[in-house]
């Protein structure tokens, strides 16, 4: 399994009490011989390198797509997009792309750990939106090339080579951001799980984050109710409890369909692999 983390806030590191980066990195595998199951592999994009690597692939490729006097201003043209709107989102969809290609041809699932309900909507609409944007351009694209063949017959003097090789990038792109959303849109290859806390501003946003998720055809497949009060450590606790039941009813009523998993207040820290697999043990267990 590879485990991808989307979010600026990375937490797999500490989670998994080990260094975790912009490459796969093994996190647990069997420990004998005898033991079987699979492993698991992490990866955090780094929105940074991401970006950085991002403008500089597009760079080079506008250097050798260009003619030289329009290098200087496409440089000042990247620089200005660094930090415009919309280039991170962009590069890390690439990169999430990426993942999703690797999972492919070498794991049997990819679970990405998701920043907050906003960004990650946005990320969850590009793909369309730039597979729509990148059909346009390959449709100005064919009308300069019929505009450069009428020229060339004219005794105009056309690059062809550089034509053909700017169809296959945006090509190239328009297929793995096409590939993404197939994958993404596709109940029996993805899922998408929202976890939350049983109280109304939580609950409020997830029935919102939902009815967005359904509008851009990603199927919500389960909900996961987190740290929830004990019953029987205090009245405190009880009394909290009573209200998050309350809350989550509403929540049921609204999603009869959607399995709500309730995964207890747990003590301690939530860290390494041994707290790990007592989390997982509460996720194992069936869904109300």
């Amino acid at each position: 399994m590879l485990l991808v983390s989307t979010d600026p806030a990375h937490n797999l590191g500490h989670l998994w009490e080990r260094a975790v980066g912009d490459d796969p990195v093994r996190l647990t595998e069997p420990s004998g011989a005898g033991e079987t199951g699979g492993c698991v592999d992490g990866l955090e994009i780094d929105p940074d390198r991401t970006v950085a690597q991002h403008l500089s692939a597009v760079s080079a490729t506008m250097r050798r797509l260009l003619p030289e006097r329009m290098h200087a201003p496409a440089a000042r043209h990247l620089e200005l997009a660094r930090q415009a709107p919309g280039t991170h989102e962009s590069a890390v969809l690439e990169r999430i792309a990426e993942a999703v290609e690797l999972g492919d041809a070498s794991y049997d699932l990819v679970v990405f750990d998701t920043a907050p309900s906003g960004h990650t909507l946005r990320l969850l609409a590009l793909p369309e939106q730039l597979t729509s944007w990148t059909e346009t351009l390959l449709a100005n694209r064919d009308r300069s090339e019929r505009f450069g063949a009428a020229l060339h017959g004219l005794g105009g003097d056309e690059e062809p080579d550089r034509d053909a090789e700017l169809r296959r990038v945006l090509l190239r792109r328009r297929d793995r951001f096409a590939r993404l959303r197939e994958v993404v849109t596709d109940p029996a290859q993805s899922a998408f799980v929202l976890v939350l806390t049983a109280e109304p501003l939580p609950i409020a946003e997830t029935l919102e984050v939902r009815e967005k998720l359904t509008g851009l055809g990603v199927d919500v497949t389960a909900l996961v109710a987190n740290r929830r009060s004990p019953a029987d450590a205090g009245e405190l606790l009880a009394q909290r409890r009573k209200q998050e039941d309350a809350h989550l009813a509403r929540l049921r009523d609204r999603l009869p369909d959607v399995p709500l998993l309730d995964v207890p207040l747990l003590p301690g820290d939530l860290v390494g692999p041994e707290a790990l697999t007592t989390l997982a043990d509460h996720l194992g267990a069936d869904p109300s």
